[in-house]
């Protein structure tokens, strides 16, 4: 599951808690498949996954070492709990930041500007070192929307830096009316009401430059430049190659074909570090599940999928790739899709995804069924006297696939760069106005960067919802044929790819 841009998202109010209310004499109903399911053993594979990524640079990303061993780990781990997993091979624009960014002012006066704090570098920006004078796009008018529509350019002079505001429309076509114009590299600042840089994804390799400051160096540069001039120099070290990332997807021995309960969870991390709870916590709930599923017998009655991501922190590429990759007839047997990405956050708050909008935050509508999902993590955690909120469908994990296909969703999510809030820590406990996982995307998010007793309680519940769904799938699509449900066609690029905001 970048950072201050994205924090709102993830923030709820106490409001939207579901607090259990259970009668003293009601007794949860026992989950045979929660039970098997130990947290020692979901440990067992982060430690392993520990061990592949300090053996392998330091992350098991995707395009390099750590995660093609992640890969056959999981596919080993599969074959001997006796699956005849699949590894599905696909190609992707590989990008990296070789060494730090350099934004500065140099005329009228020497400012320079610091990385992470002043400005980010946009996913996929080319690499560069440019020096000239500034133009505001759309000068005199350079308020939400600037930049996404060609005329915002007219008589932008070639070679100069375009200093664009967030908003209106996709980075991506702010940078291609750029290009179109004759920058030499382009800074798109963020909107006032946003703290902190622009972290964002043009979704593409570009050949140019491409940063996004503060709302408060953006508009500062602005003023300056319309007020008399201003020369800035950016400099970015990136590099971008096609490189294979891969799948592994294996079906449980029993069970319907055509009515197929999809597990998901991504097997990488980001390059800054081991991704022990981002998403070894979601992949190791999946390895252990798939383990002990079996001695369910012959209650499963609906084949049970287990698919593990590649290079989701890419952007979500994985997930996409099988969703495309599947006809129609095979999409429609897929009844839904569970996605736990992020499970034992430090300082956690049991999210569970709002499959029915209540909260109104959706940028996409939910697909029927999605609301039955919803209510089955939120009764179990009612069941058992534990509160949870919820987290929108907002594009950031690897359910945004199934959902633009309408294909049923839900899952689990213990946060990530967001702030918890003073009424979240009187539920929840840990630390108000603190990170939900302070490692987030970092070199600590290591073995020890995870909260046992909110993991214990999310791979419980994720057991027990997944044991409910392989018996029966009433309540999500009323045991009809899931090929027979109406599908959505594919929706637009969606305002978060993975981690990186994309308008």
């Amino acid at each position: 599951m970048r950072k201050a841009a994205l924090a709102a998202l993830l923030g709820l109010s106490l409001a939207t808690t579901t607090v259990a209310a259970v009668p003293a004499q009601a007794k949860p109903t026992p989950s045979q498949l929660a039970k098997l399911v130990k947290v020692k053993n979901v440990r067992h594979h982060q430690q392993n996954l520990q061990k592949i990524a300090d053996a392998n640079g330091g992350n098991r990303a995707a395009g390099l070492p750590g995660s093609e061993i992640t890969v056959k780990y999981i596919a080993n781990q599969l074959e001997r709990a006796g699956y005849k997993p699949k590894v599905q091979e696909f190609t992707f624009d590989f990008w990296q930041e070789l060494s730090e960014p350099v934004f500065e002012q140099t005329a009228p006066e020497q400012n320079t500007f610091e990385p992470g704090d002043d400005f980010a570098t946009m996913q996929y920006s080319g690499a560069g070192d440019v020096t000239a004078a500034a133009t505001p796009v759309d000068s005199g008018a350079t308020g939400i929307g600037s930049g996404c529509e060609a005329d915002d350019f007219a008589g932008f002079p070639a070679g100069n830096i375009a200093l664009i505001q967030r908003g209106g429309c996709t980075f991506a076509l702010k940078t291609d009316h750029a290009i179109a114009a004759g920058a030499a590299a382009v800074a798109i600042y963020q909107l006032p009401d946003q703290p902190g840089p622009v972290a964002g994804t043009l979704a593409a390799p570009y050949g140019i430059p491409v940063i996004g400051p503060t709302n408060a160096v953006g508009t500062a540069l602005v003023r300056q430049a319309q007020e008399g001039g201003v020369t800035l120099r950016i400099k970015t070290d990136t590099f971008t190659e096609e490189r294979q990332a891969s799948n592994v997807v294996a079906d449980t021995r029993r069970g319907k074909d055509d009515n197929v309960v999809v597990l998901g969870a991504h097997l990488d991390s980001v390059t800054e570090g081991p991704g022990i709870n981002d998403n070894g916590s979601g992949t190791a709930a999946l390895l252990e599940m798939a383990k002990q599923i079996h001695k369910l017998g012959p209650k499963v009655r609906n084949t049970v999928r287990f698919a593990f991501w590649g290079a989701e922190e890419e952007g979500l590429i994985g997930s996409q790739y099988y969703v495309d990759s599947l006809s129609e007839e095979e999409r429609g047997d897929i009844a839904l899709n569970l996605n736990f990405d992020m499970i034992g956050s430090p300082n956690f708050v049991r999210f569970v995804y709002d499959g029915d909008n209540s909260e109104g935050q959706n940028p996409v509508e939910s697909p029927a069924g999605s609301g039955a999902i919803e209510k089955a993590f939120t009764d179990h955690f009612a069941s058992r006297g534990l509160a949870s909120d919820p987290t929108p469908f907002n594009g950031r994990s690897d359910y945004n696939a199934f959902i633009n296909v309408g294909i049923p969703a839900g899952g689990l999510f213990t946060g990530a760069e967001g702030i918890k809030t003073p009424e979240q820590a009187q539920v929840y406990g840990g630390t108000a106005g603190v990170a939900y996982d302070p490692c987030y995307h970092a070199e600590c998010d290591r073995f020890d960067n995870v909260n046992l007793k909110g993991l214990d309680q999310m791979v419980d519940a994720a057991a027990a919802v997944t044991q409910k769904f392989a018996y029966s799938t009433l309540t999500v699509n009323g045991n009809e044929l899931a090929r027979k449900r109406a599908r959505v066609g594919k929706q637009t690029l969606p305002d978060v790819i993975g981690h990186h905001v994309t308008r």
